[in-house]
Order: C-alpha cells, then sequence, then structure tokens
C-alpha cells in the first residue's frame, strides 16, 4: 500500500489536500503509479493543517500543498516531489 493513514509518519511526504479537491485526486494516483508513499491531511477536517497551508502559500489554501524531505511545493508534479525526495533539506 503506497498511501498512509493520518497518523503514519513514516511515508516520506505529507499532502495538505481536499477531498473535492481534482488536483488532489490526480496527485494521488500518479503517486500511486510511481509507488511512493505519502500520508494525506484534509485541510476541510484539521484547522492546523489549514492555518500551516497557509503560511507555506502566503495565506492561499491552495492545494495540494506537499511537505517533501523538508521541501514545501504548491500543486507540484510528481518529477517535482521525486526531486525535493533527492534533494538535501533546506537550511533553516
Amino acid at each position: 500500500m503506497t498511501e498512509s493513514g493520518p497518523s503514519d509518519t513514516t511515508a516520506p511526504i505529507t499532502i495538505y489536500w481536499r477531498r473535492w479537491c481534482p488536483y488532489c485526486q490526480r496527485l494521488g494516483v500518479r503517486l500511486r503509479l510511481a509507488g511512493i508513499p505519502f500520508r494525506k491531511v484534509d485541510i476541510t477536517r484539521d484547522p492546523a493543517a489549514a492555518a500551516e497551508v497557509r503560511a507555506i502559500t502566503g495565506g492561499d489554501e491552495v492545494t495540494p500543498t506537499v511537505l517533501a524531505n523538508g521541501h514545501q511545493l504548491v500543486n507540484p508534479s510528481v518529477d517535482e516531489i521525486r526531486a525535493a525526495l533527492a534533494a538535501s533539506p533546506p537550511v533553516s
């Protein structure tokens, strides 16, 4: 199984998503096909996650927003996620 539950912190990426978002659904399918495990967090049900997305995107609740290896990606492609996973984490 390539999709992890909300409490699984072993997945290499976290996708902040909305259930009804077609971009989120498409990214989930593409990640499954690529065999990349991920954790989904529905920002419509998690106010703290929605606040985190707003902080990342400059005030908007853009989905999908992805955290991968310390990188913050907004509406990324699978190739962009792979690149983030392969790169060194950003320096804080």
